[in-house]
């Protein structure tokens, strides 16, 4: 089996080339746009550090710290500077695989591959002398089998997200679960299901979401709340329920199904609750964080900003919870970006910093870069954008950053709406399917003009519900800078 893995990691190598000419689907076109209110500003990187960025922190004397492919930290003074003037200390070197990063208590937590480190320096001479494993209950063998982990939650728990066994299986110990790291090292399983998960963090509320990647049994990347007890979707991961007291094993769903429909067999399946339509919105999303900047970054506070690894790009994402049930939507927010996006991070100024690199192998990258660190700030002036879309018992409530004209919002002909879903299956991705077109009845403009309530004759339980808005214009007659918004409805309000 070994021999087999090795032998398909060369010829990815040797087909990279091939790989990387794939077709990446058309850009947005918006990154012009973008830049009047979102510039993106370059974090130079000296020839002699080797940096391939994966996992990001903030330390509390306003340093980034900068986890690598090849297993060190940086800490990196000046990066928030206009212009960027940063200077570069090796704080620790010999882990690998660092897509995630957490300081707390006077120490750096690692999560690599393998394990949970908490590395410390003892001596106080700013270089790391103390490696210390958190845990390392978890199986790991090959390349396939990342692992990326939350910041500590309320409790100081690290949640991990621990990717299967080439893909499709899981050969190792609890590989395709979410599980909890608690500051003196116990490791408790959460969740199965999972495919290959890469970012891991909180919404607003507190409920922890991982990101998943379009594979078998996922018909697209999608965010996908981390329920205790819960399936997640792929199966392959059940063979380690015997290793979980208390936790029963559930029932194996049916490929070539609906997930929707899979709902009612499998009672612990947790539908995704942000679905991001493949090409559209992503391809290979990475890590994401929550904007809790004071607004300090625009007008989208308290929302999801998540990196893009094939599409070099950020989105936007906002959830909310009908009946129990995670749900929400996602929106293009910058293109244009120099390399393969890993990971995001906010800095005490409220700019969006984001690190990656490419393969040179396996994986097609859309940005020109090897790797880099960029930052997103925000310029000030505020974008017409659809700010939010939530669900109601009877429609859909479309929230702006800027009071729109009236008398078009008023018009139901303005909104264009249409649905799909994906074939739930053990193959790999899915087309859309069950395409519908929804009627919309109604549309109301708020007083203040700044949102819309958009009836709808009937929403598609299970379905993406694919907003485009193009004829919207704001008060003074400004187009959208982006006119598109995907919703995942996976249940319908009560009330």
């Amino acid at each position: 089996m070994v021999g087999h893995r090795i032998i398909a990691a060369l010829v990815a190598v040797a087909l990279s080339p091939f790989l990387h000419a794939e077709e990446l689907g058309e850009m947005w076109g918006t990154a012009a746009a973008e830049a009047k209110y979102y510039p993106i500003v370059n974090v130079p990187i000296p020839p002699s550090v080797p940096m391939r960025p994966g996992g990001l922190e903030i330390l509390p004397d306003g340093r980034l710290a900068v986890g690598t492919r090849r297993g060190d930290i940086y800490f990196i003074k000046g990066a928030f500077d206009t212009p960027p003037q940063p200077e570069f200390h090796l704080f620790a070197s010999g882990q690998d695989e660092i897509f995630s990063l957490a300081w707390k208590d006077g120490a750096m937590t690692a999560t690599s591959w393998g394990e949970v480190t908490r590395i410390s320096d003892a001596d106080g001479d700013g270089v790391a002398d103390r490696y210390d494993t958190l845990t390392n209950n978890w199986g790991f063998a090959e390349y396939h089998e990342f692992a990326f982990a939350s910041k500590p939650d309320p409790k100081g728990d690290i949640w991990v997200a621990l990717g299967l066994s080439s893909s499709y299986e899981s050969h190792n110990l609890f590989r395709g679960w979410a599980v909890k790291v608690t500051p003196d090292g116990k490791m408790i399983p959460v969740c199965s299901g999972l495919r290959s998960p890469a970012g891991v963090g909180a919404n607003a509320q507190g409920a922890m979401f991982a990101i998943e990647s379009q594979g078998p049994w996922n018909g697209c990347c999608s965010l996908k709340h981390l329920k205790p007890g819960g399936f997640l979707g792929h199966p392959a991961s059940y063979n380690w329920y015997r290793f979980v007291p208390g936790m029963k094993e559930p029932v194996m769903p049916k490929s070539d199904s609906r997930l929707h429909i899979e709902r009612k067999r499998v009672k612990e399946l947790v539908p995704p609750a942000v679905c991001f339509p493949y090409i559209k919105m992503g391809r290979s999303i990475s890590g994401f964080r929550l904007n809790q900047t004071g607004g300090k970054f625009g007008p989208f506070e308290n929302q999801i900003f998540l990196g893009d690894y094939t599409l070099s790009l950020i989105m936007r994402a906002t959830t909310e919870e009908i009946n129990g049930v995670w749900q929400g939507a996602c929106y293009p927010f910058r293109e244009g970006l120099a390399t393969g996006i890993m990971n995001v991070e906010f800095s005490p100024k409220g700019q969006l910093i984001a690190g990656g690199f490419t393969t040179n192998a396996q994986w097609p990258v859309r940005g020109p870069e090897p790797f880099a660190i960029q930052r997103i700030d925000w310029n000030g002036v505020t974008p017409f954008e659809i700010k939010e879309i939530n669900i109601k018992k009877d429609g859909f409530l479309i929230t702006f950053t800027k009071p729109i004209d009236p008398q078009v919002a008023a018009q139901a002909n303005a909104y264009n709406i249409t649905t799909y879903t994906h074939i739930y299956h053990a193959g790999y991705g899915s087309p859309e399917v069950d395409q519908t077109t929804s009627h919309v009845t109604k549309a109301a403009p708020a007083a203040d003009g700044l949102s819309v309530m958009v009836y709808l004759e009937k929403f598609e339980e299970g379905h993406i519900h694919e907003f485009d808005v193009v004829k919207i214009k704001s008060k003074s007659g400004e187009p959208l800078l982006h006119s598109k918004a995907y919703y995942t409805v996976n249940e319908i309000p009560l009330n």
